[in-house]
């Protein structure tokens, strides 16, 4: 178990730095197609979570950029506010809203729900931004180990809570959830909150974002009929806030090399852009491609038939 542990992370640094920099993003972009981020968003409905900052902020501001009426949760009103002004500042686009909401939070996650819903408005795209990599183990007020309350269960809830007004939507309704190449190092694991061991702040964020690569596919498949698609992403090595808290000396050492957030959102645009019939349901993107899930040698692959017992798991937290 050591050694294929070291194996995974030893291939993901390797392959990390050969893809996810910067100046790999500027040789992938020569492949772009620029056409295919013109379309416009007038009409349609985003809901970006984390919007405040970073990739979220990013991605808020490229959707009202093309018309799109976006609702920007965050925890933070004073932080949100700031965002929205400037948004609606750079853009010209005055349908930008803020929404308040502790995504760490299955109590408030239902109420936003509850306010949203009574609105009655279809939900085109739901970008599942909002992430959290806290190095020590904190519980919240409901009893759950932080990352995993944000990342997974709030991840989780949102989305199931957003389904009735995705469907008002279909068949062009959308999910597109903000994962990481993090997620390249860890199988699917049953041990949502990091009960068994020591605990290791950015081992649970790799397993998080593999929970959620596994939650896609298993949405993708429930709801192949239902006009909702599902897809994830990542974003690669970008500067951003979190990263800078998080991983201060990662930040440092990749100094100058880290992409911007916009190059970080660049994707999630994309995916929000594209006629559904280019794109796979379930599927992982990567600048602009699907990407694998898997390394070579990992030993992750099989790790996700544990996904149904993980979703029975999360129905019933989320009803806390």
């Amino acid at each position: 178990m050591f050694l294929l542990k070291t194996w995974r992370e030893s291939a993901f640094g390797v392959y990390g730095y050969l893809n996810f920099t910067k100046s790999a993003f500027m040789e992938h972009s020569k492949k772009f197609n620029p056409e295919d981020t013109k379309a416009r968003m007038d009409g349609k409905n985003c809901v970006v979570t984390g919007a405040n900052s970073g990739i979220g902020y990013a991605t808020a501001e490229g959707l009202a950029s093309r018309g799109a009426t976006v609702y920007m949760v965050c925890r933070s009103k004073e932080r949100g506010e700031a965002a929205l002004s400037q948004i609606q500042s750079t853009t010209g686009n005055k349908k930008v809203h803020l929404e308040l909401c502790d995504l760490s939070s299955i109590s408030e996650i239902k109420s936003f729900a509850s306010r949203f819903s009574s609105r009655n408005v279809p939900v085109h795209v739901l970008v599942n931004n909002a992430g959290l990599l806290e190095n020590k183990q904190i519980t919240t007020s409901e009893g759950f180990e932080q990352n995993f309350a944000v990342n997974v269960l709030g991840t989780y809830s949102m989305t199931e809570s957003m389904l009735p007004l995705l469907k008002n939507a279909a068949p062009d309704a959308r999910v597109i959830t903000v994962a990481s190449g993090g997620m390249y190092t860890a199988p699917l694991t049953t041990d949502l909150q990091f009960s068994e061991g020591k605990f290791n702040g950015v081992e649970q964020y790799a397993r998080n974002k593999r929970v959620q690569v596994a939650l896609t596919e298993n949405w993708a498949e429930m709801h192949k009929d239902k006009g909702i698609s599902f897809y994830t992403m990542h974003p690669g090595w970008a500067e951003t806030p979190g990263v800078a808290n998080s991983l201060p000396d990662f930040s440092k050492s990749l100094s100058g090399k880290l992409r911007t957030s916009e190059e970080g959102a660049d994707t999630v645009i994309w995916l929000a852009l594209q006629p559904k019939e280019k794109l796979t349901s379930g599927a992982f993107y990567f600048d602009r491609a699907e990407t694998p899930k898997h390394l070579m040698f990992s030993g992750t692959r099989g790790s996700h038939s544990l996904i149904n017992n993980i979703v029975e798991d999360l129905r019933s937290m989320s009803r806390v």
